[in-house]
């Protein structure tokens, strides 16, 4: 991977790492200043906030993830074990994600404030995250092949290295 997008994605993590803190400092803010547990159009405010800024930390666990992904690859260490702490933890950030989507559509559920249609769709976003997880399941099941096939070629190139 060419330095230029290395440092391209790295200026795009610690842009959306900054967005995510500001929002973060708002809405915990807003928590803190609210003193009702309902607004007045109906909506519990304090739940949804709190999932919100909850939701926020699990992206801000994948973005980490991501860069100390993109410092094995610089390096050329992503085919080894350290790899495999940051692929879990993003996965199960994703997963964490979609349970709070899911939290949050419950939260939104009941009355009338909020559409049924609204309520669905944040059900779905759910599912896709949930889908994002799976497949940094299955990319972990990838880079657990490929990590053994890259110590199956280093152990025949020495025996090579050792007949030569």
């Amino acid at each position: 991977m060419g330095s230029r997008v290395v440092f391209a994605l790295r200026g795009v993590i610690v842009a959306l790492l900054a967005g995510c803190v500001a929002v973060q400092a708002v809405l915990a803010t807003l928590v803190v200043q609210d003193a009702t547990d309902v607004g007045g159009d109906g909506v519990p405010r304090v739940p949804v906030l709190l999932i919100v800024v909850v939701g926020m930390v699990c992206a801000e666990v994948v973005l980490v993830c991501v860069w100390r992904l993109l410092a094995l690859v610089r390096r050329g260490e992503v085919f080894t074990a350290s790899a495999f702490r940051y692929v879990d933890v993003a996965g199960g950030a994703f997963a964490a994600a979609a349970l709070l989507l899911w939290a949050l559509g419950v939260v939104l559920a009941p009355g009338e404030t909020v559409a049924p249609g609204v309520v669905l769709l944040i059900g779905a976003v759910g599912l896709g995250v949930l889908a994002v997880a799976l497949i940094v399941w299955i990319m972990r099941a990838l880079l657990a092949q490929a990590v053994a096939r890259d110590a199956e070629a280093c152990r025949m190139q020495a025996e090579l290295a050792g007949v030569i």
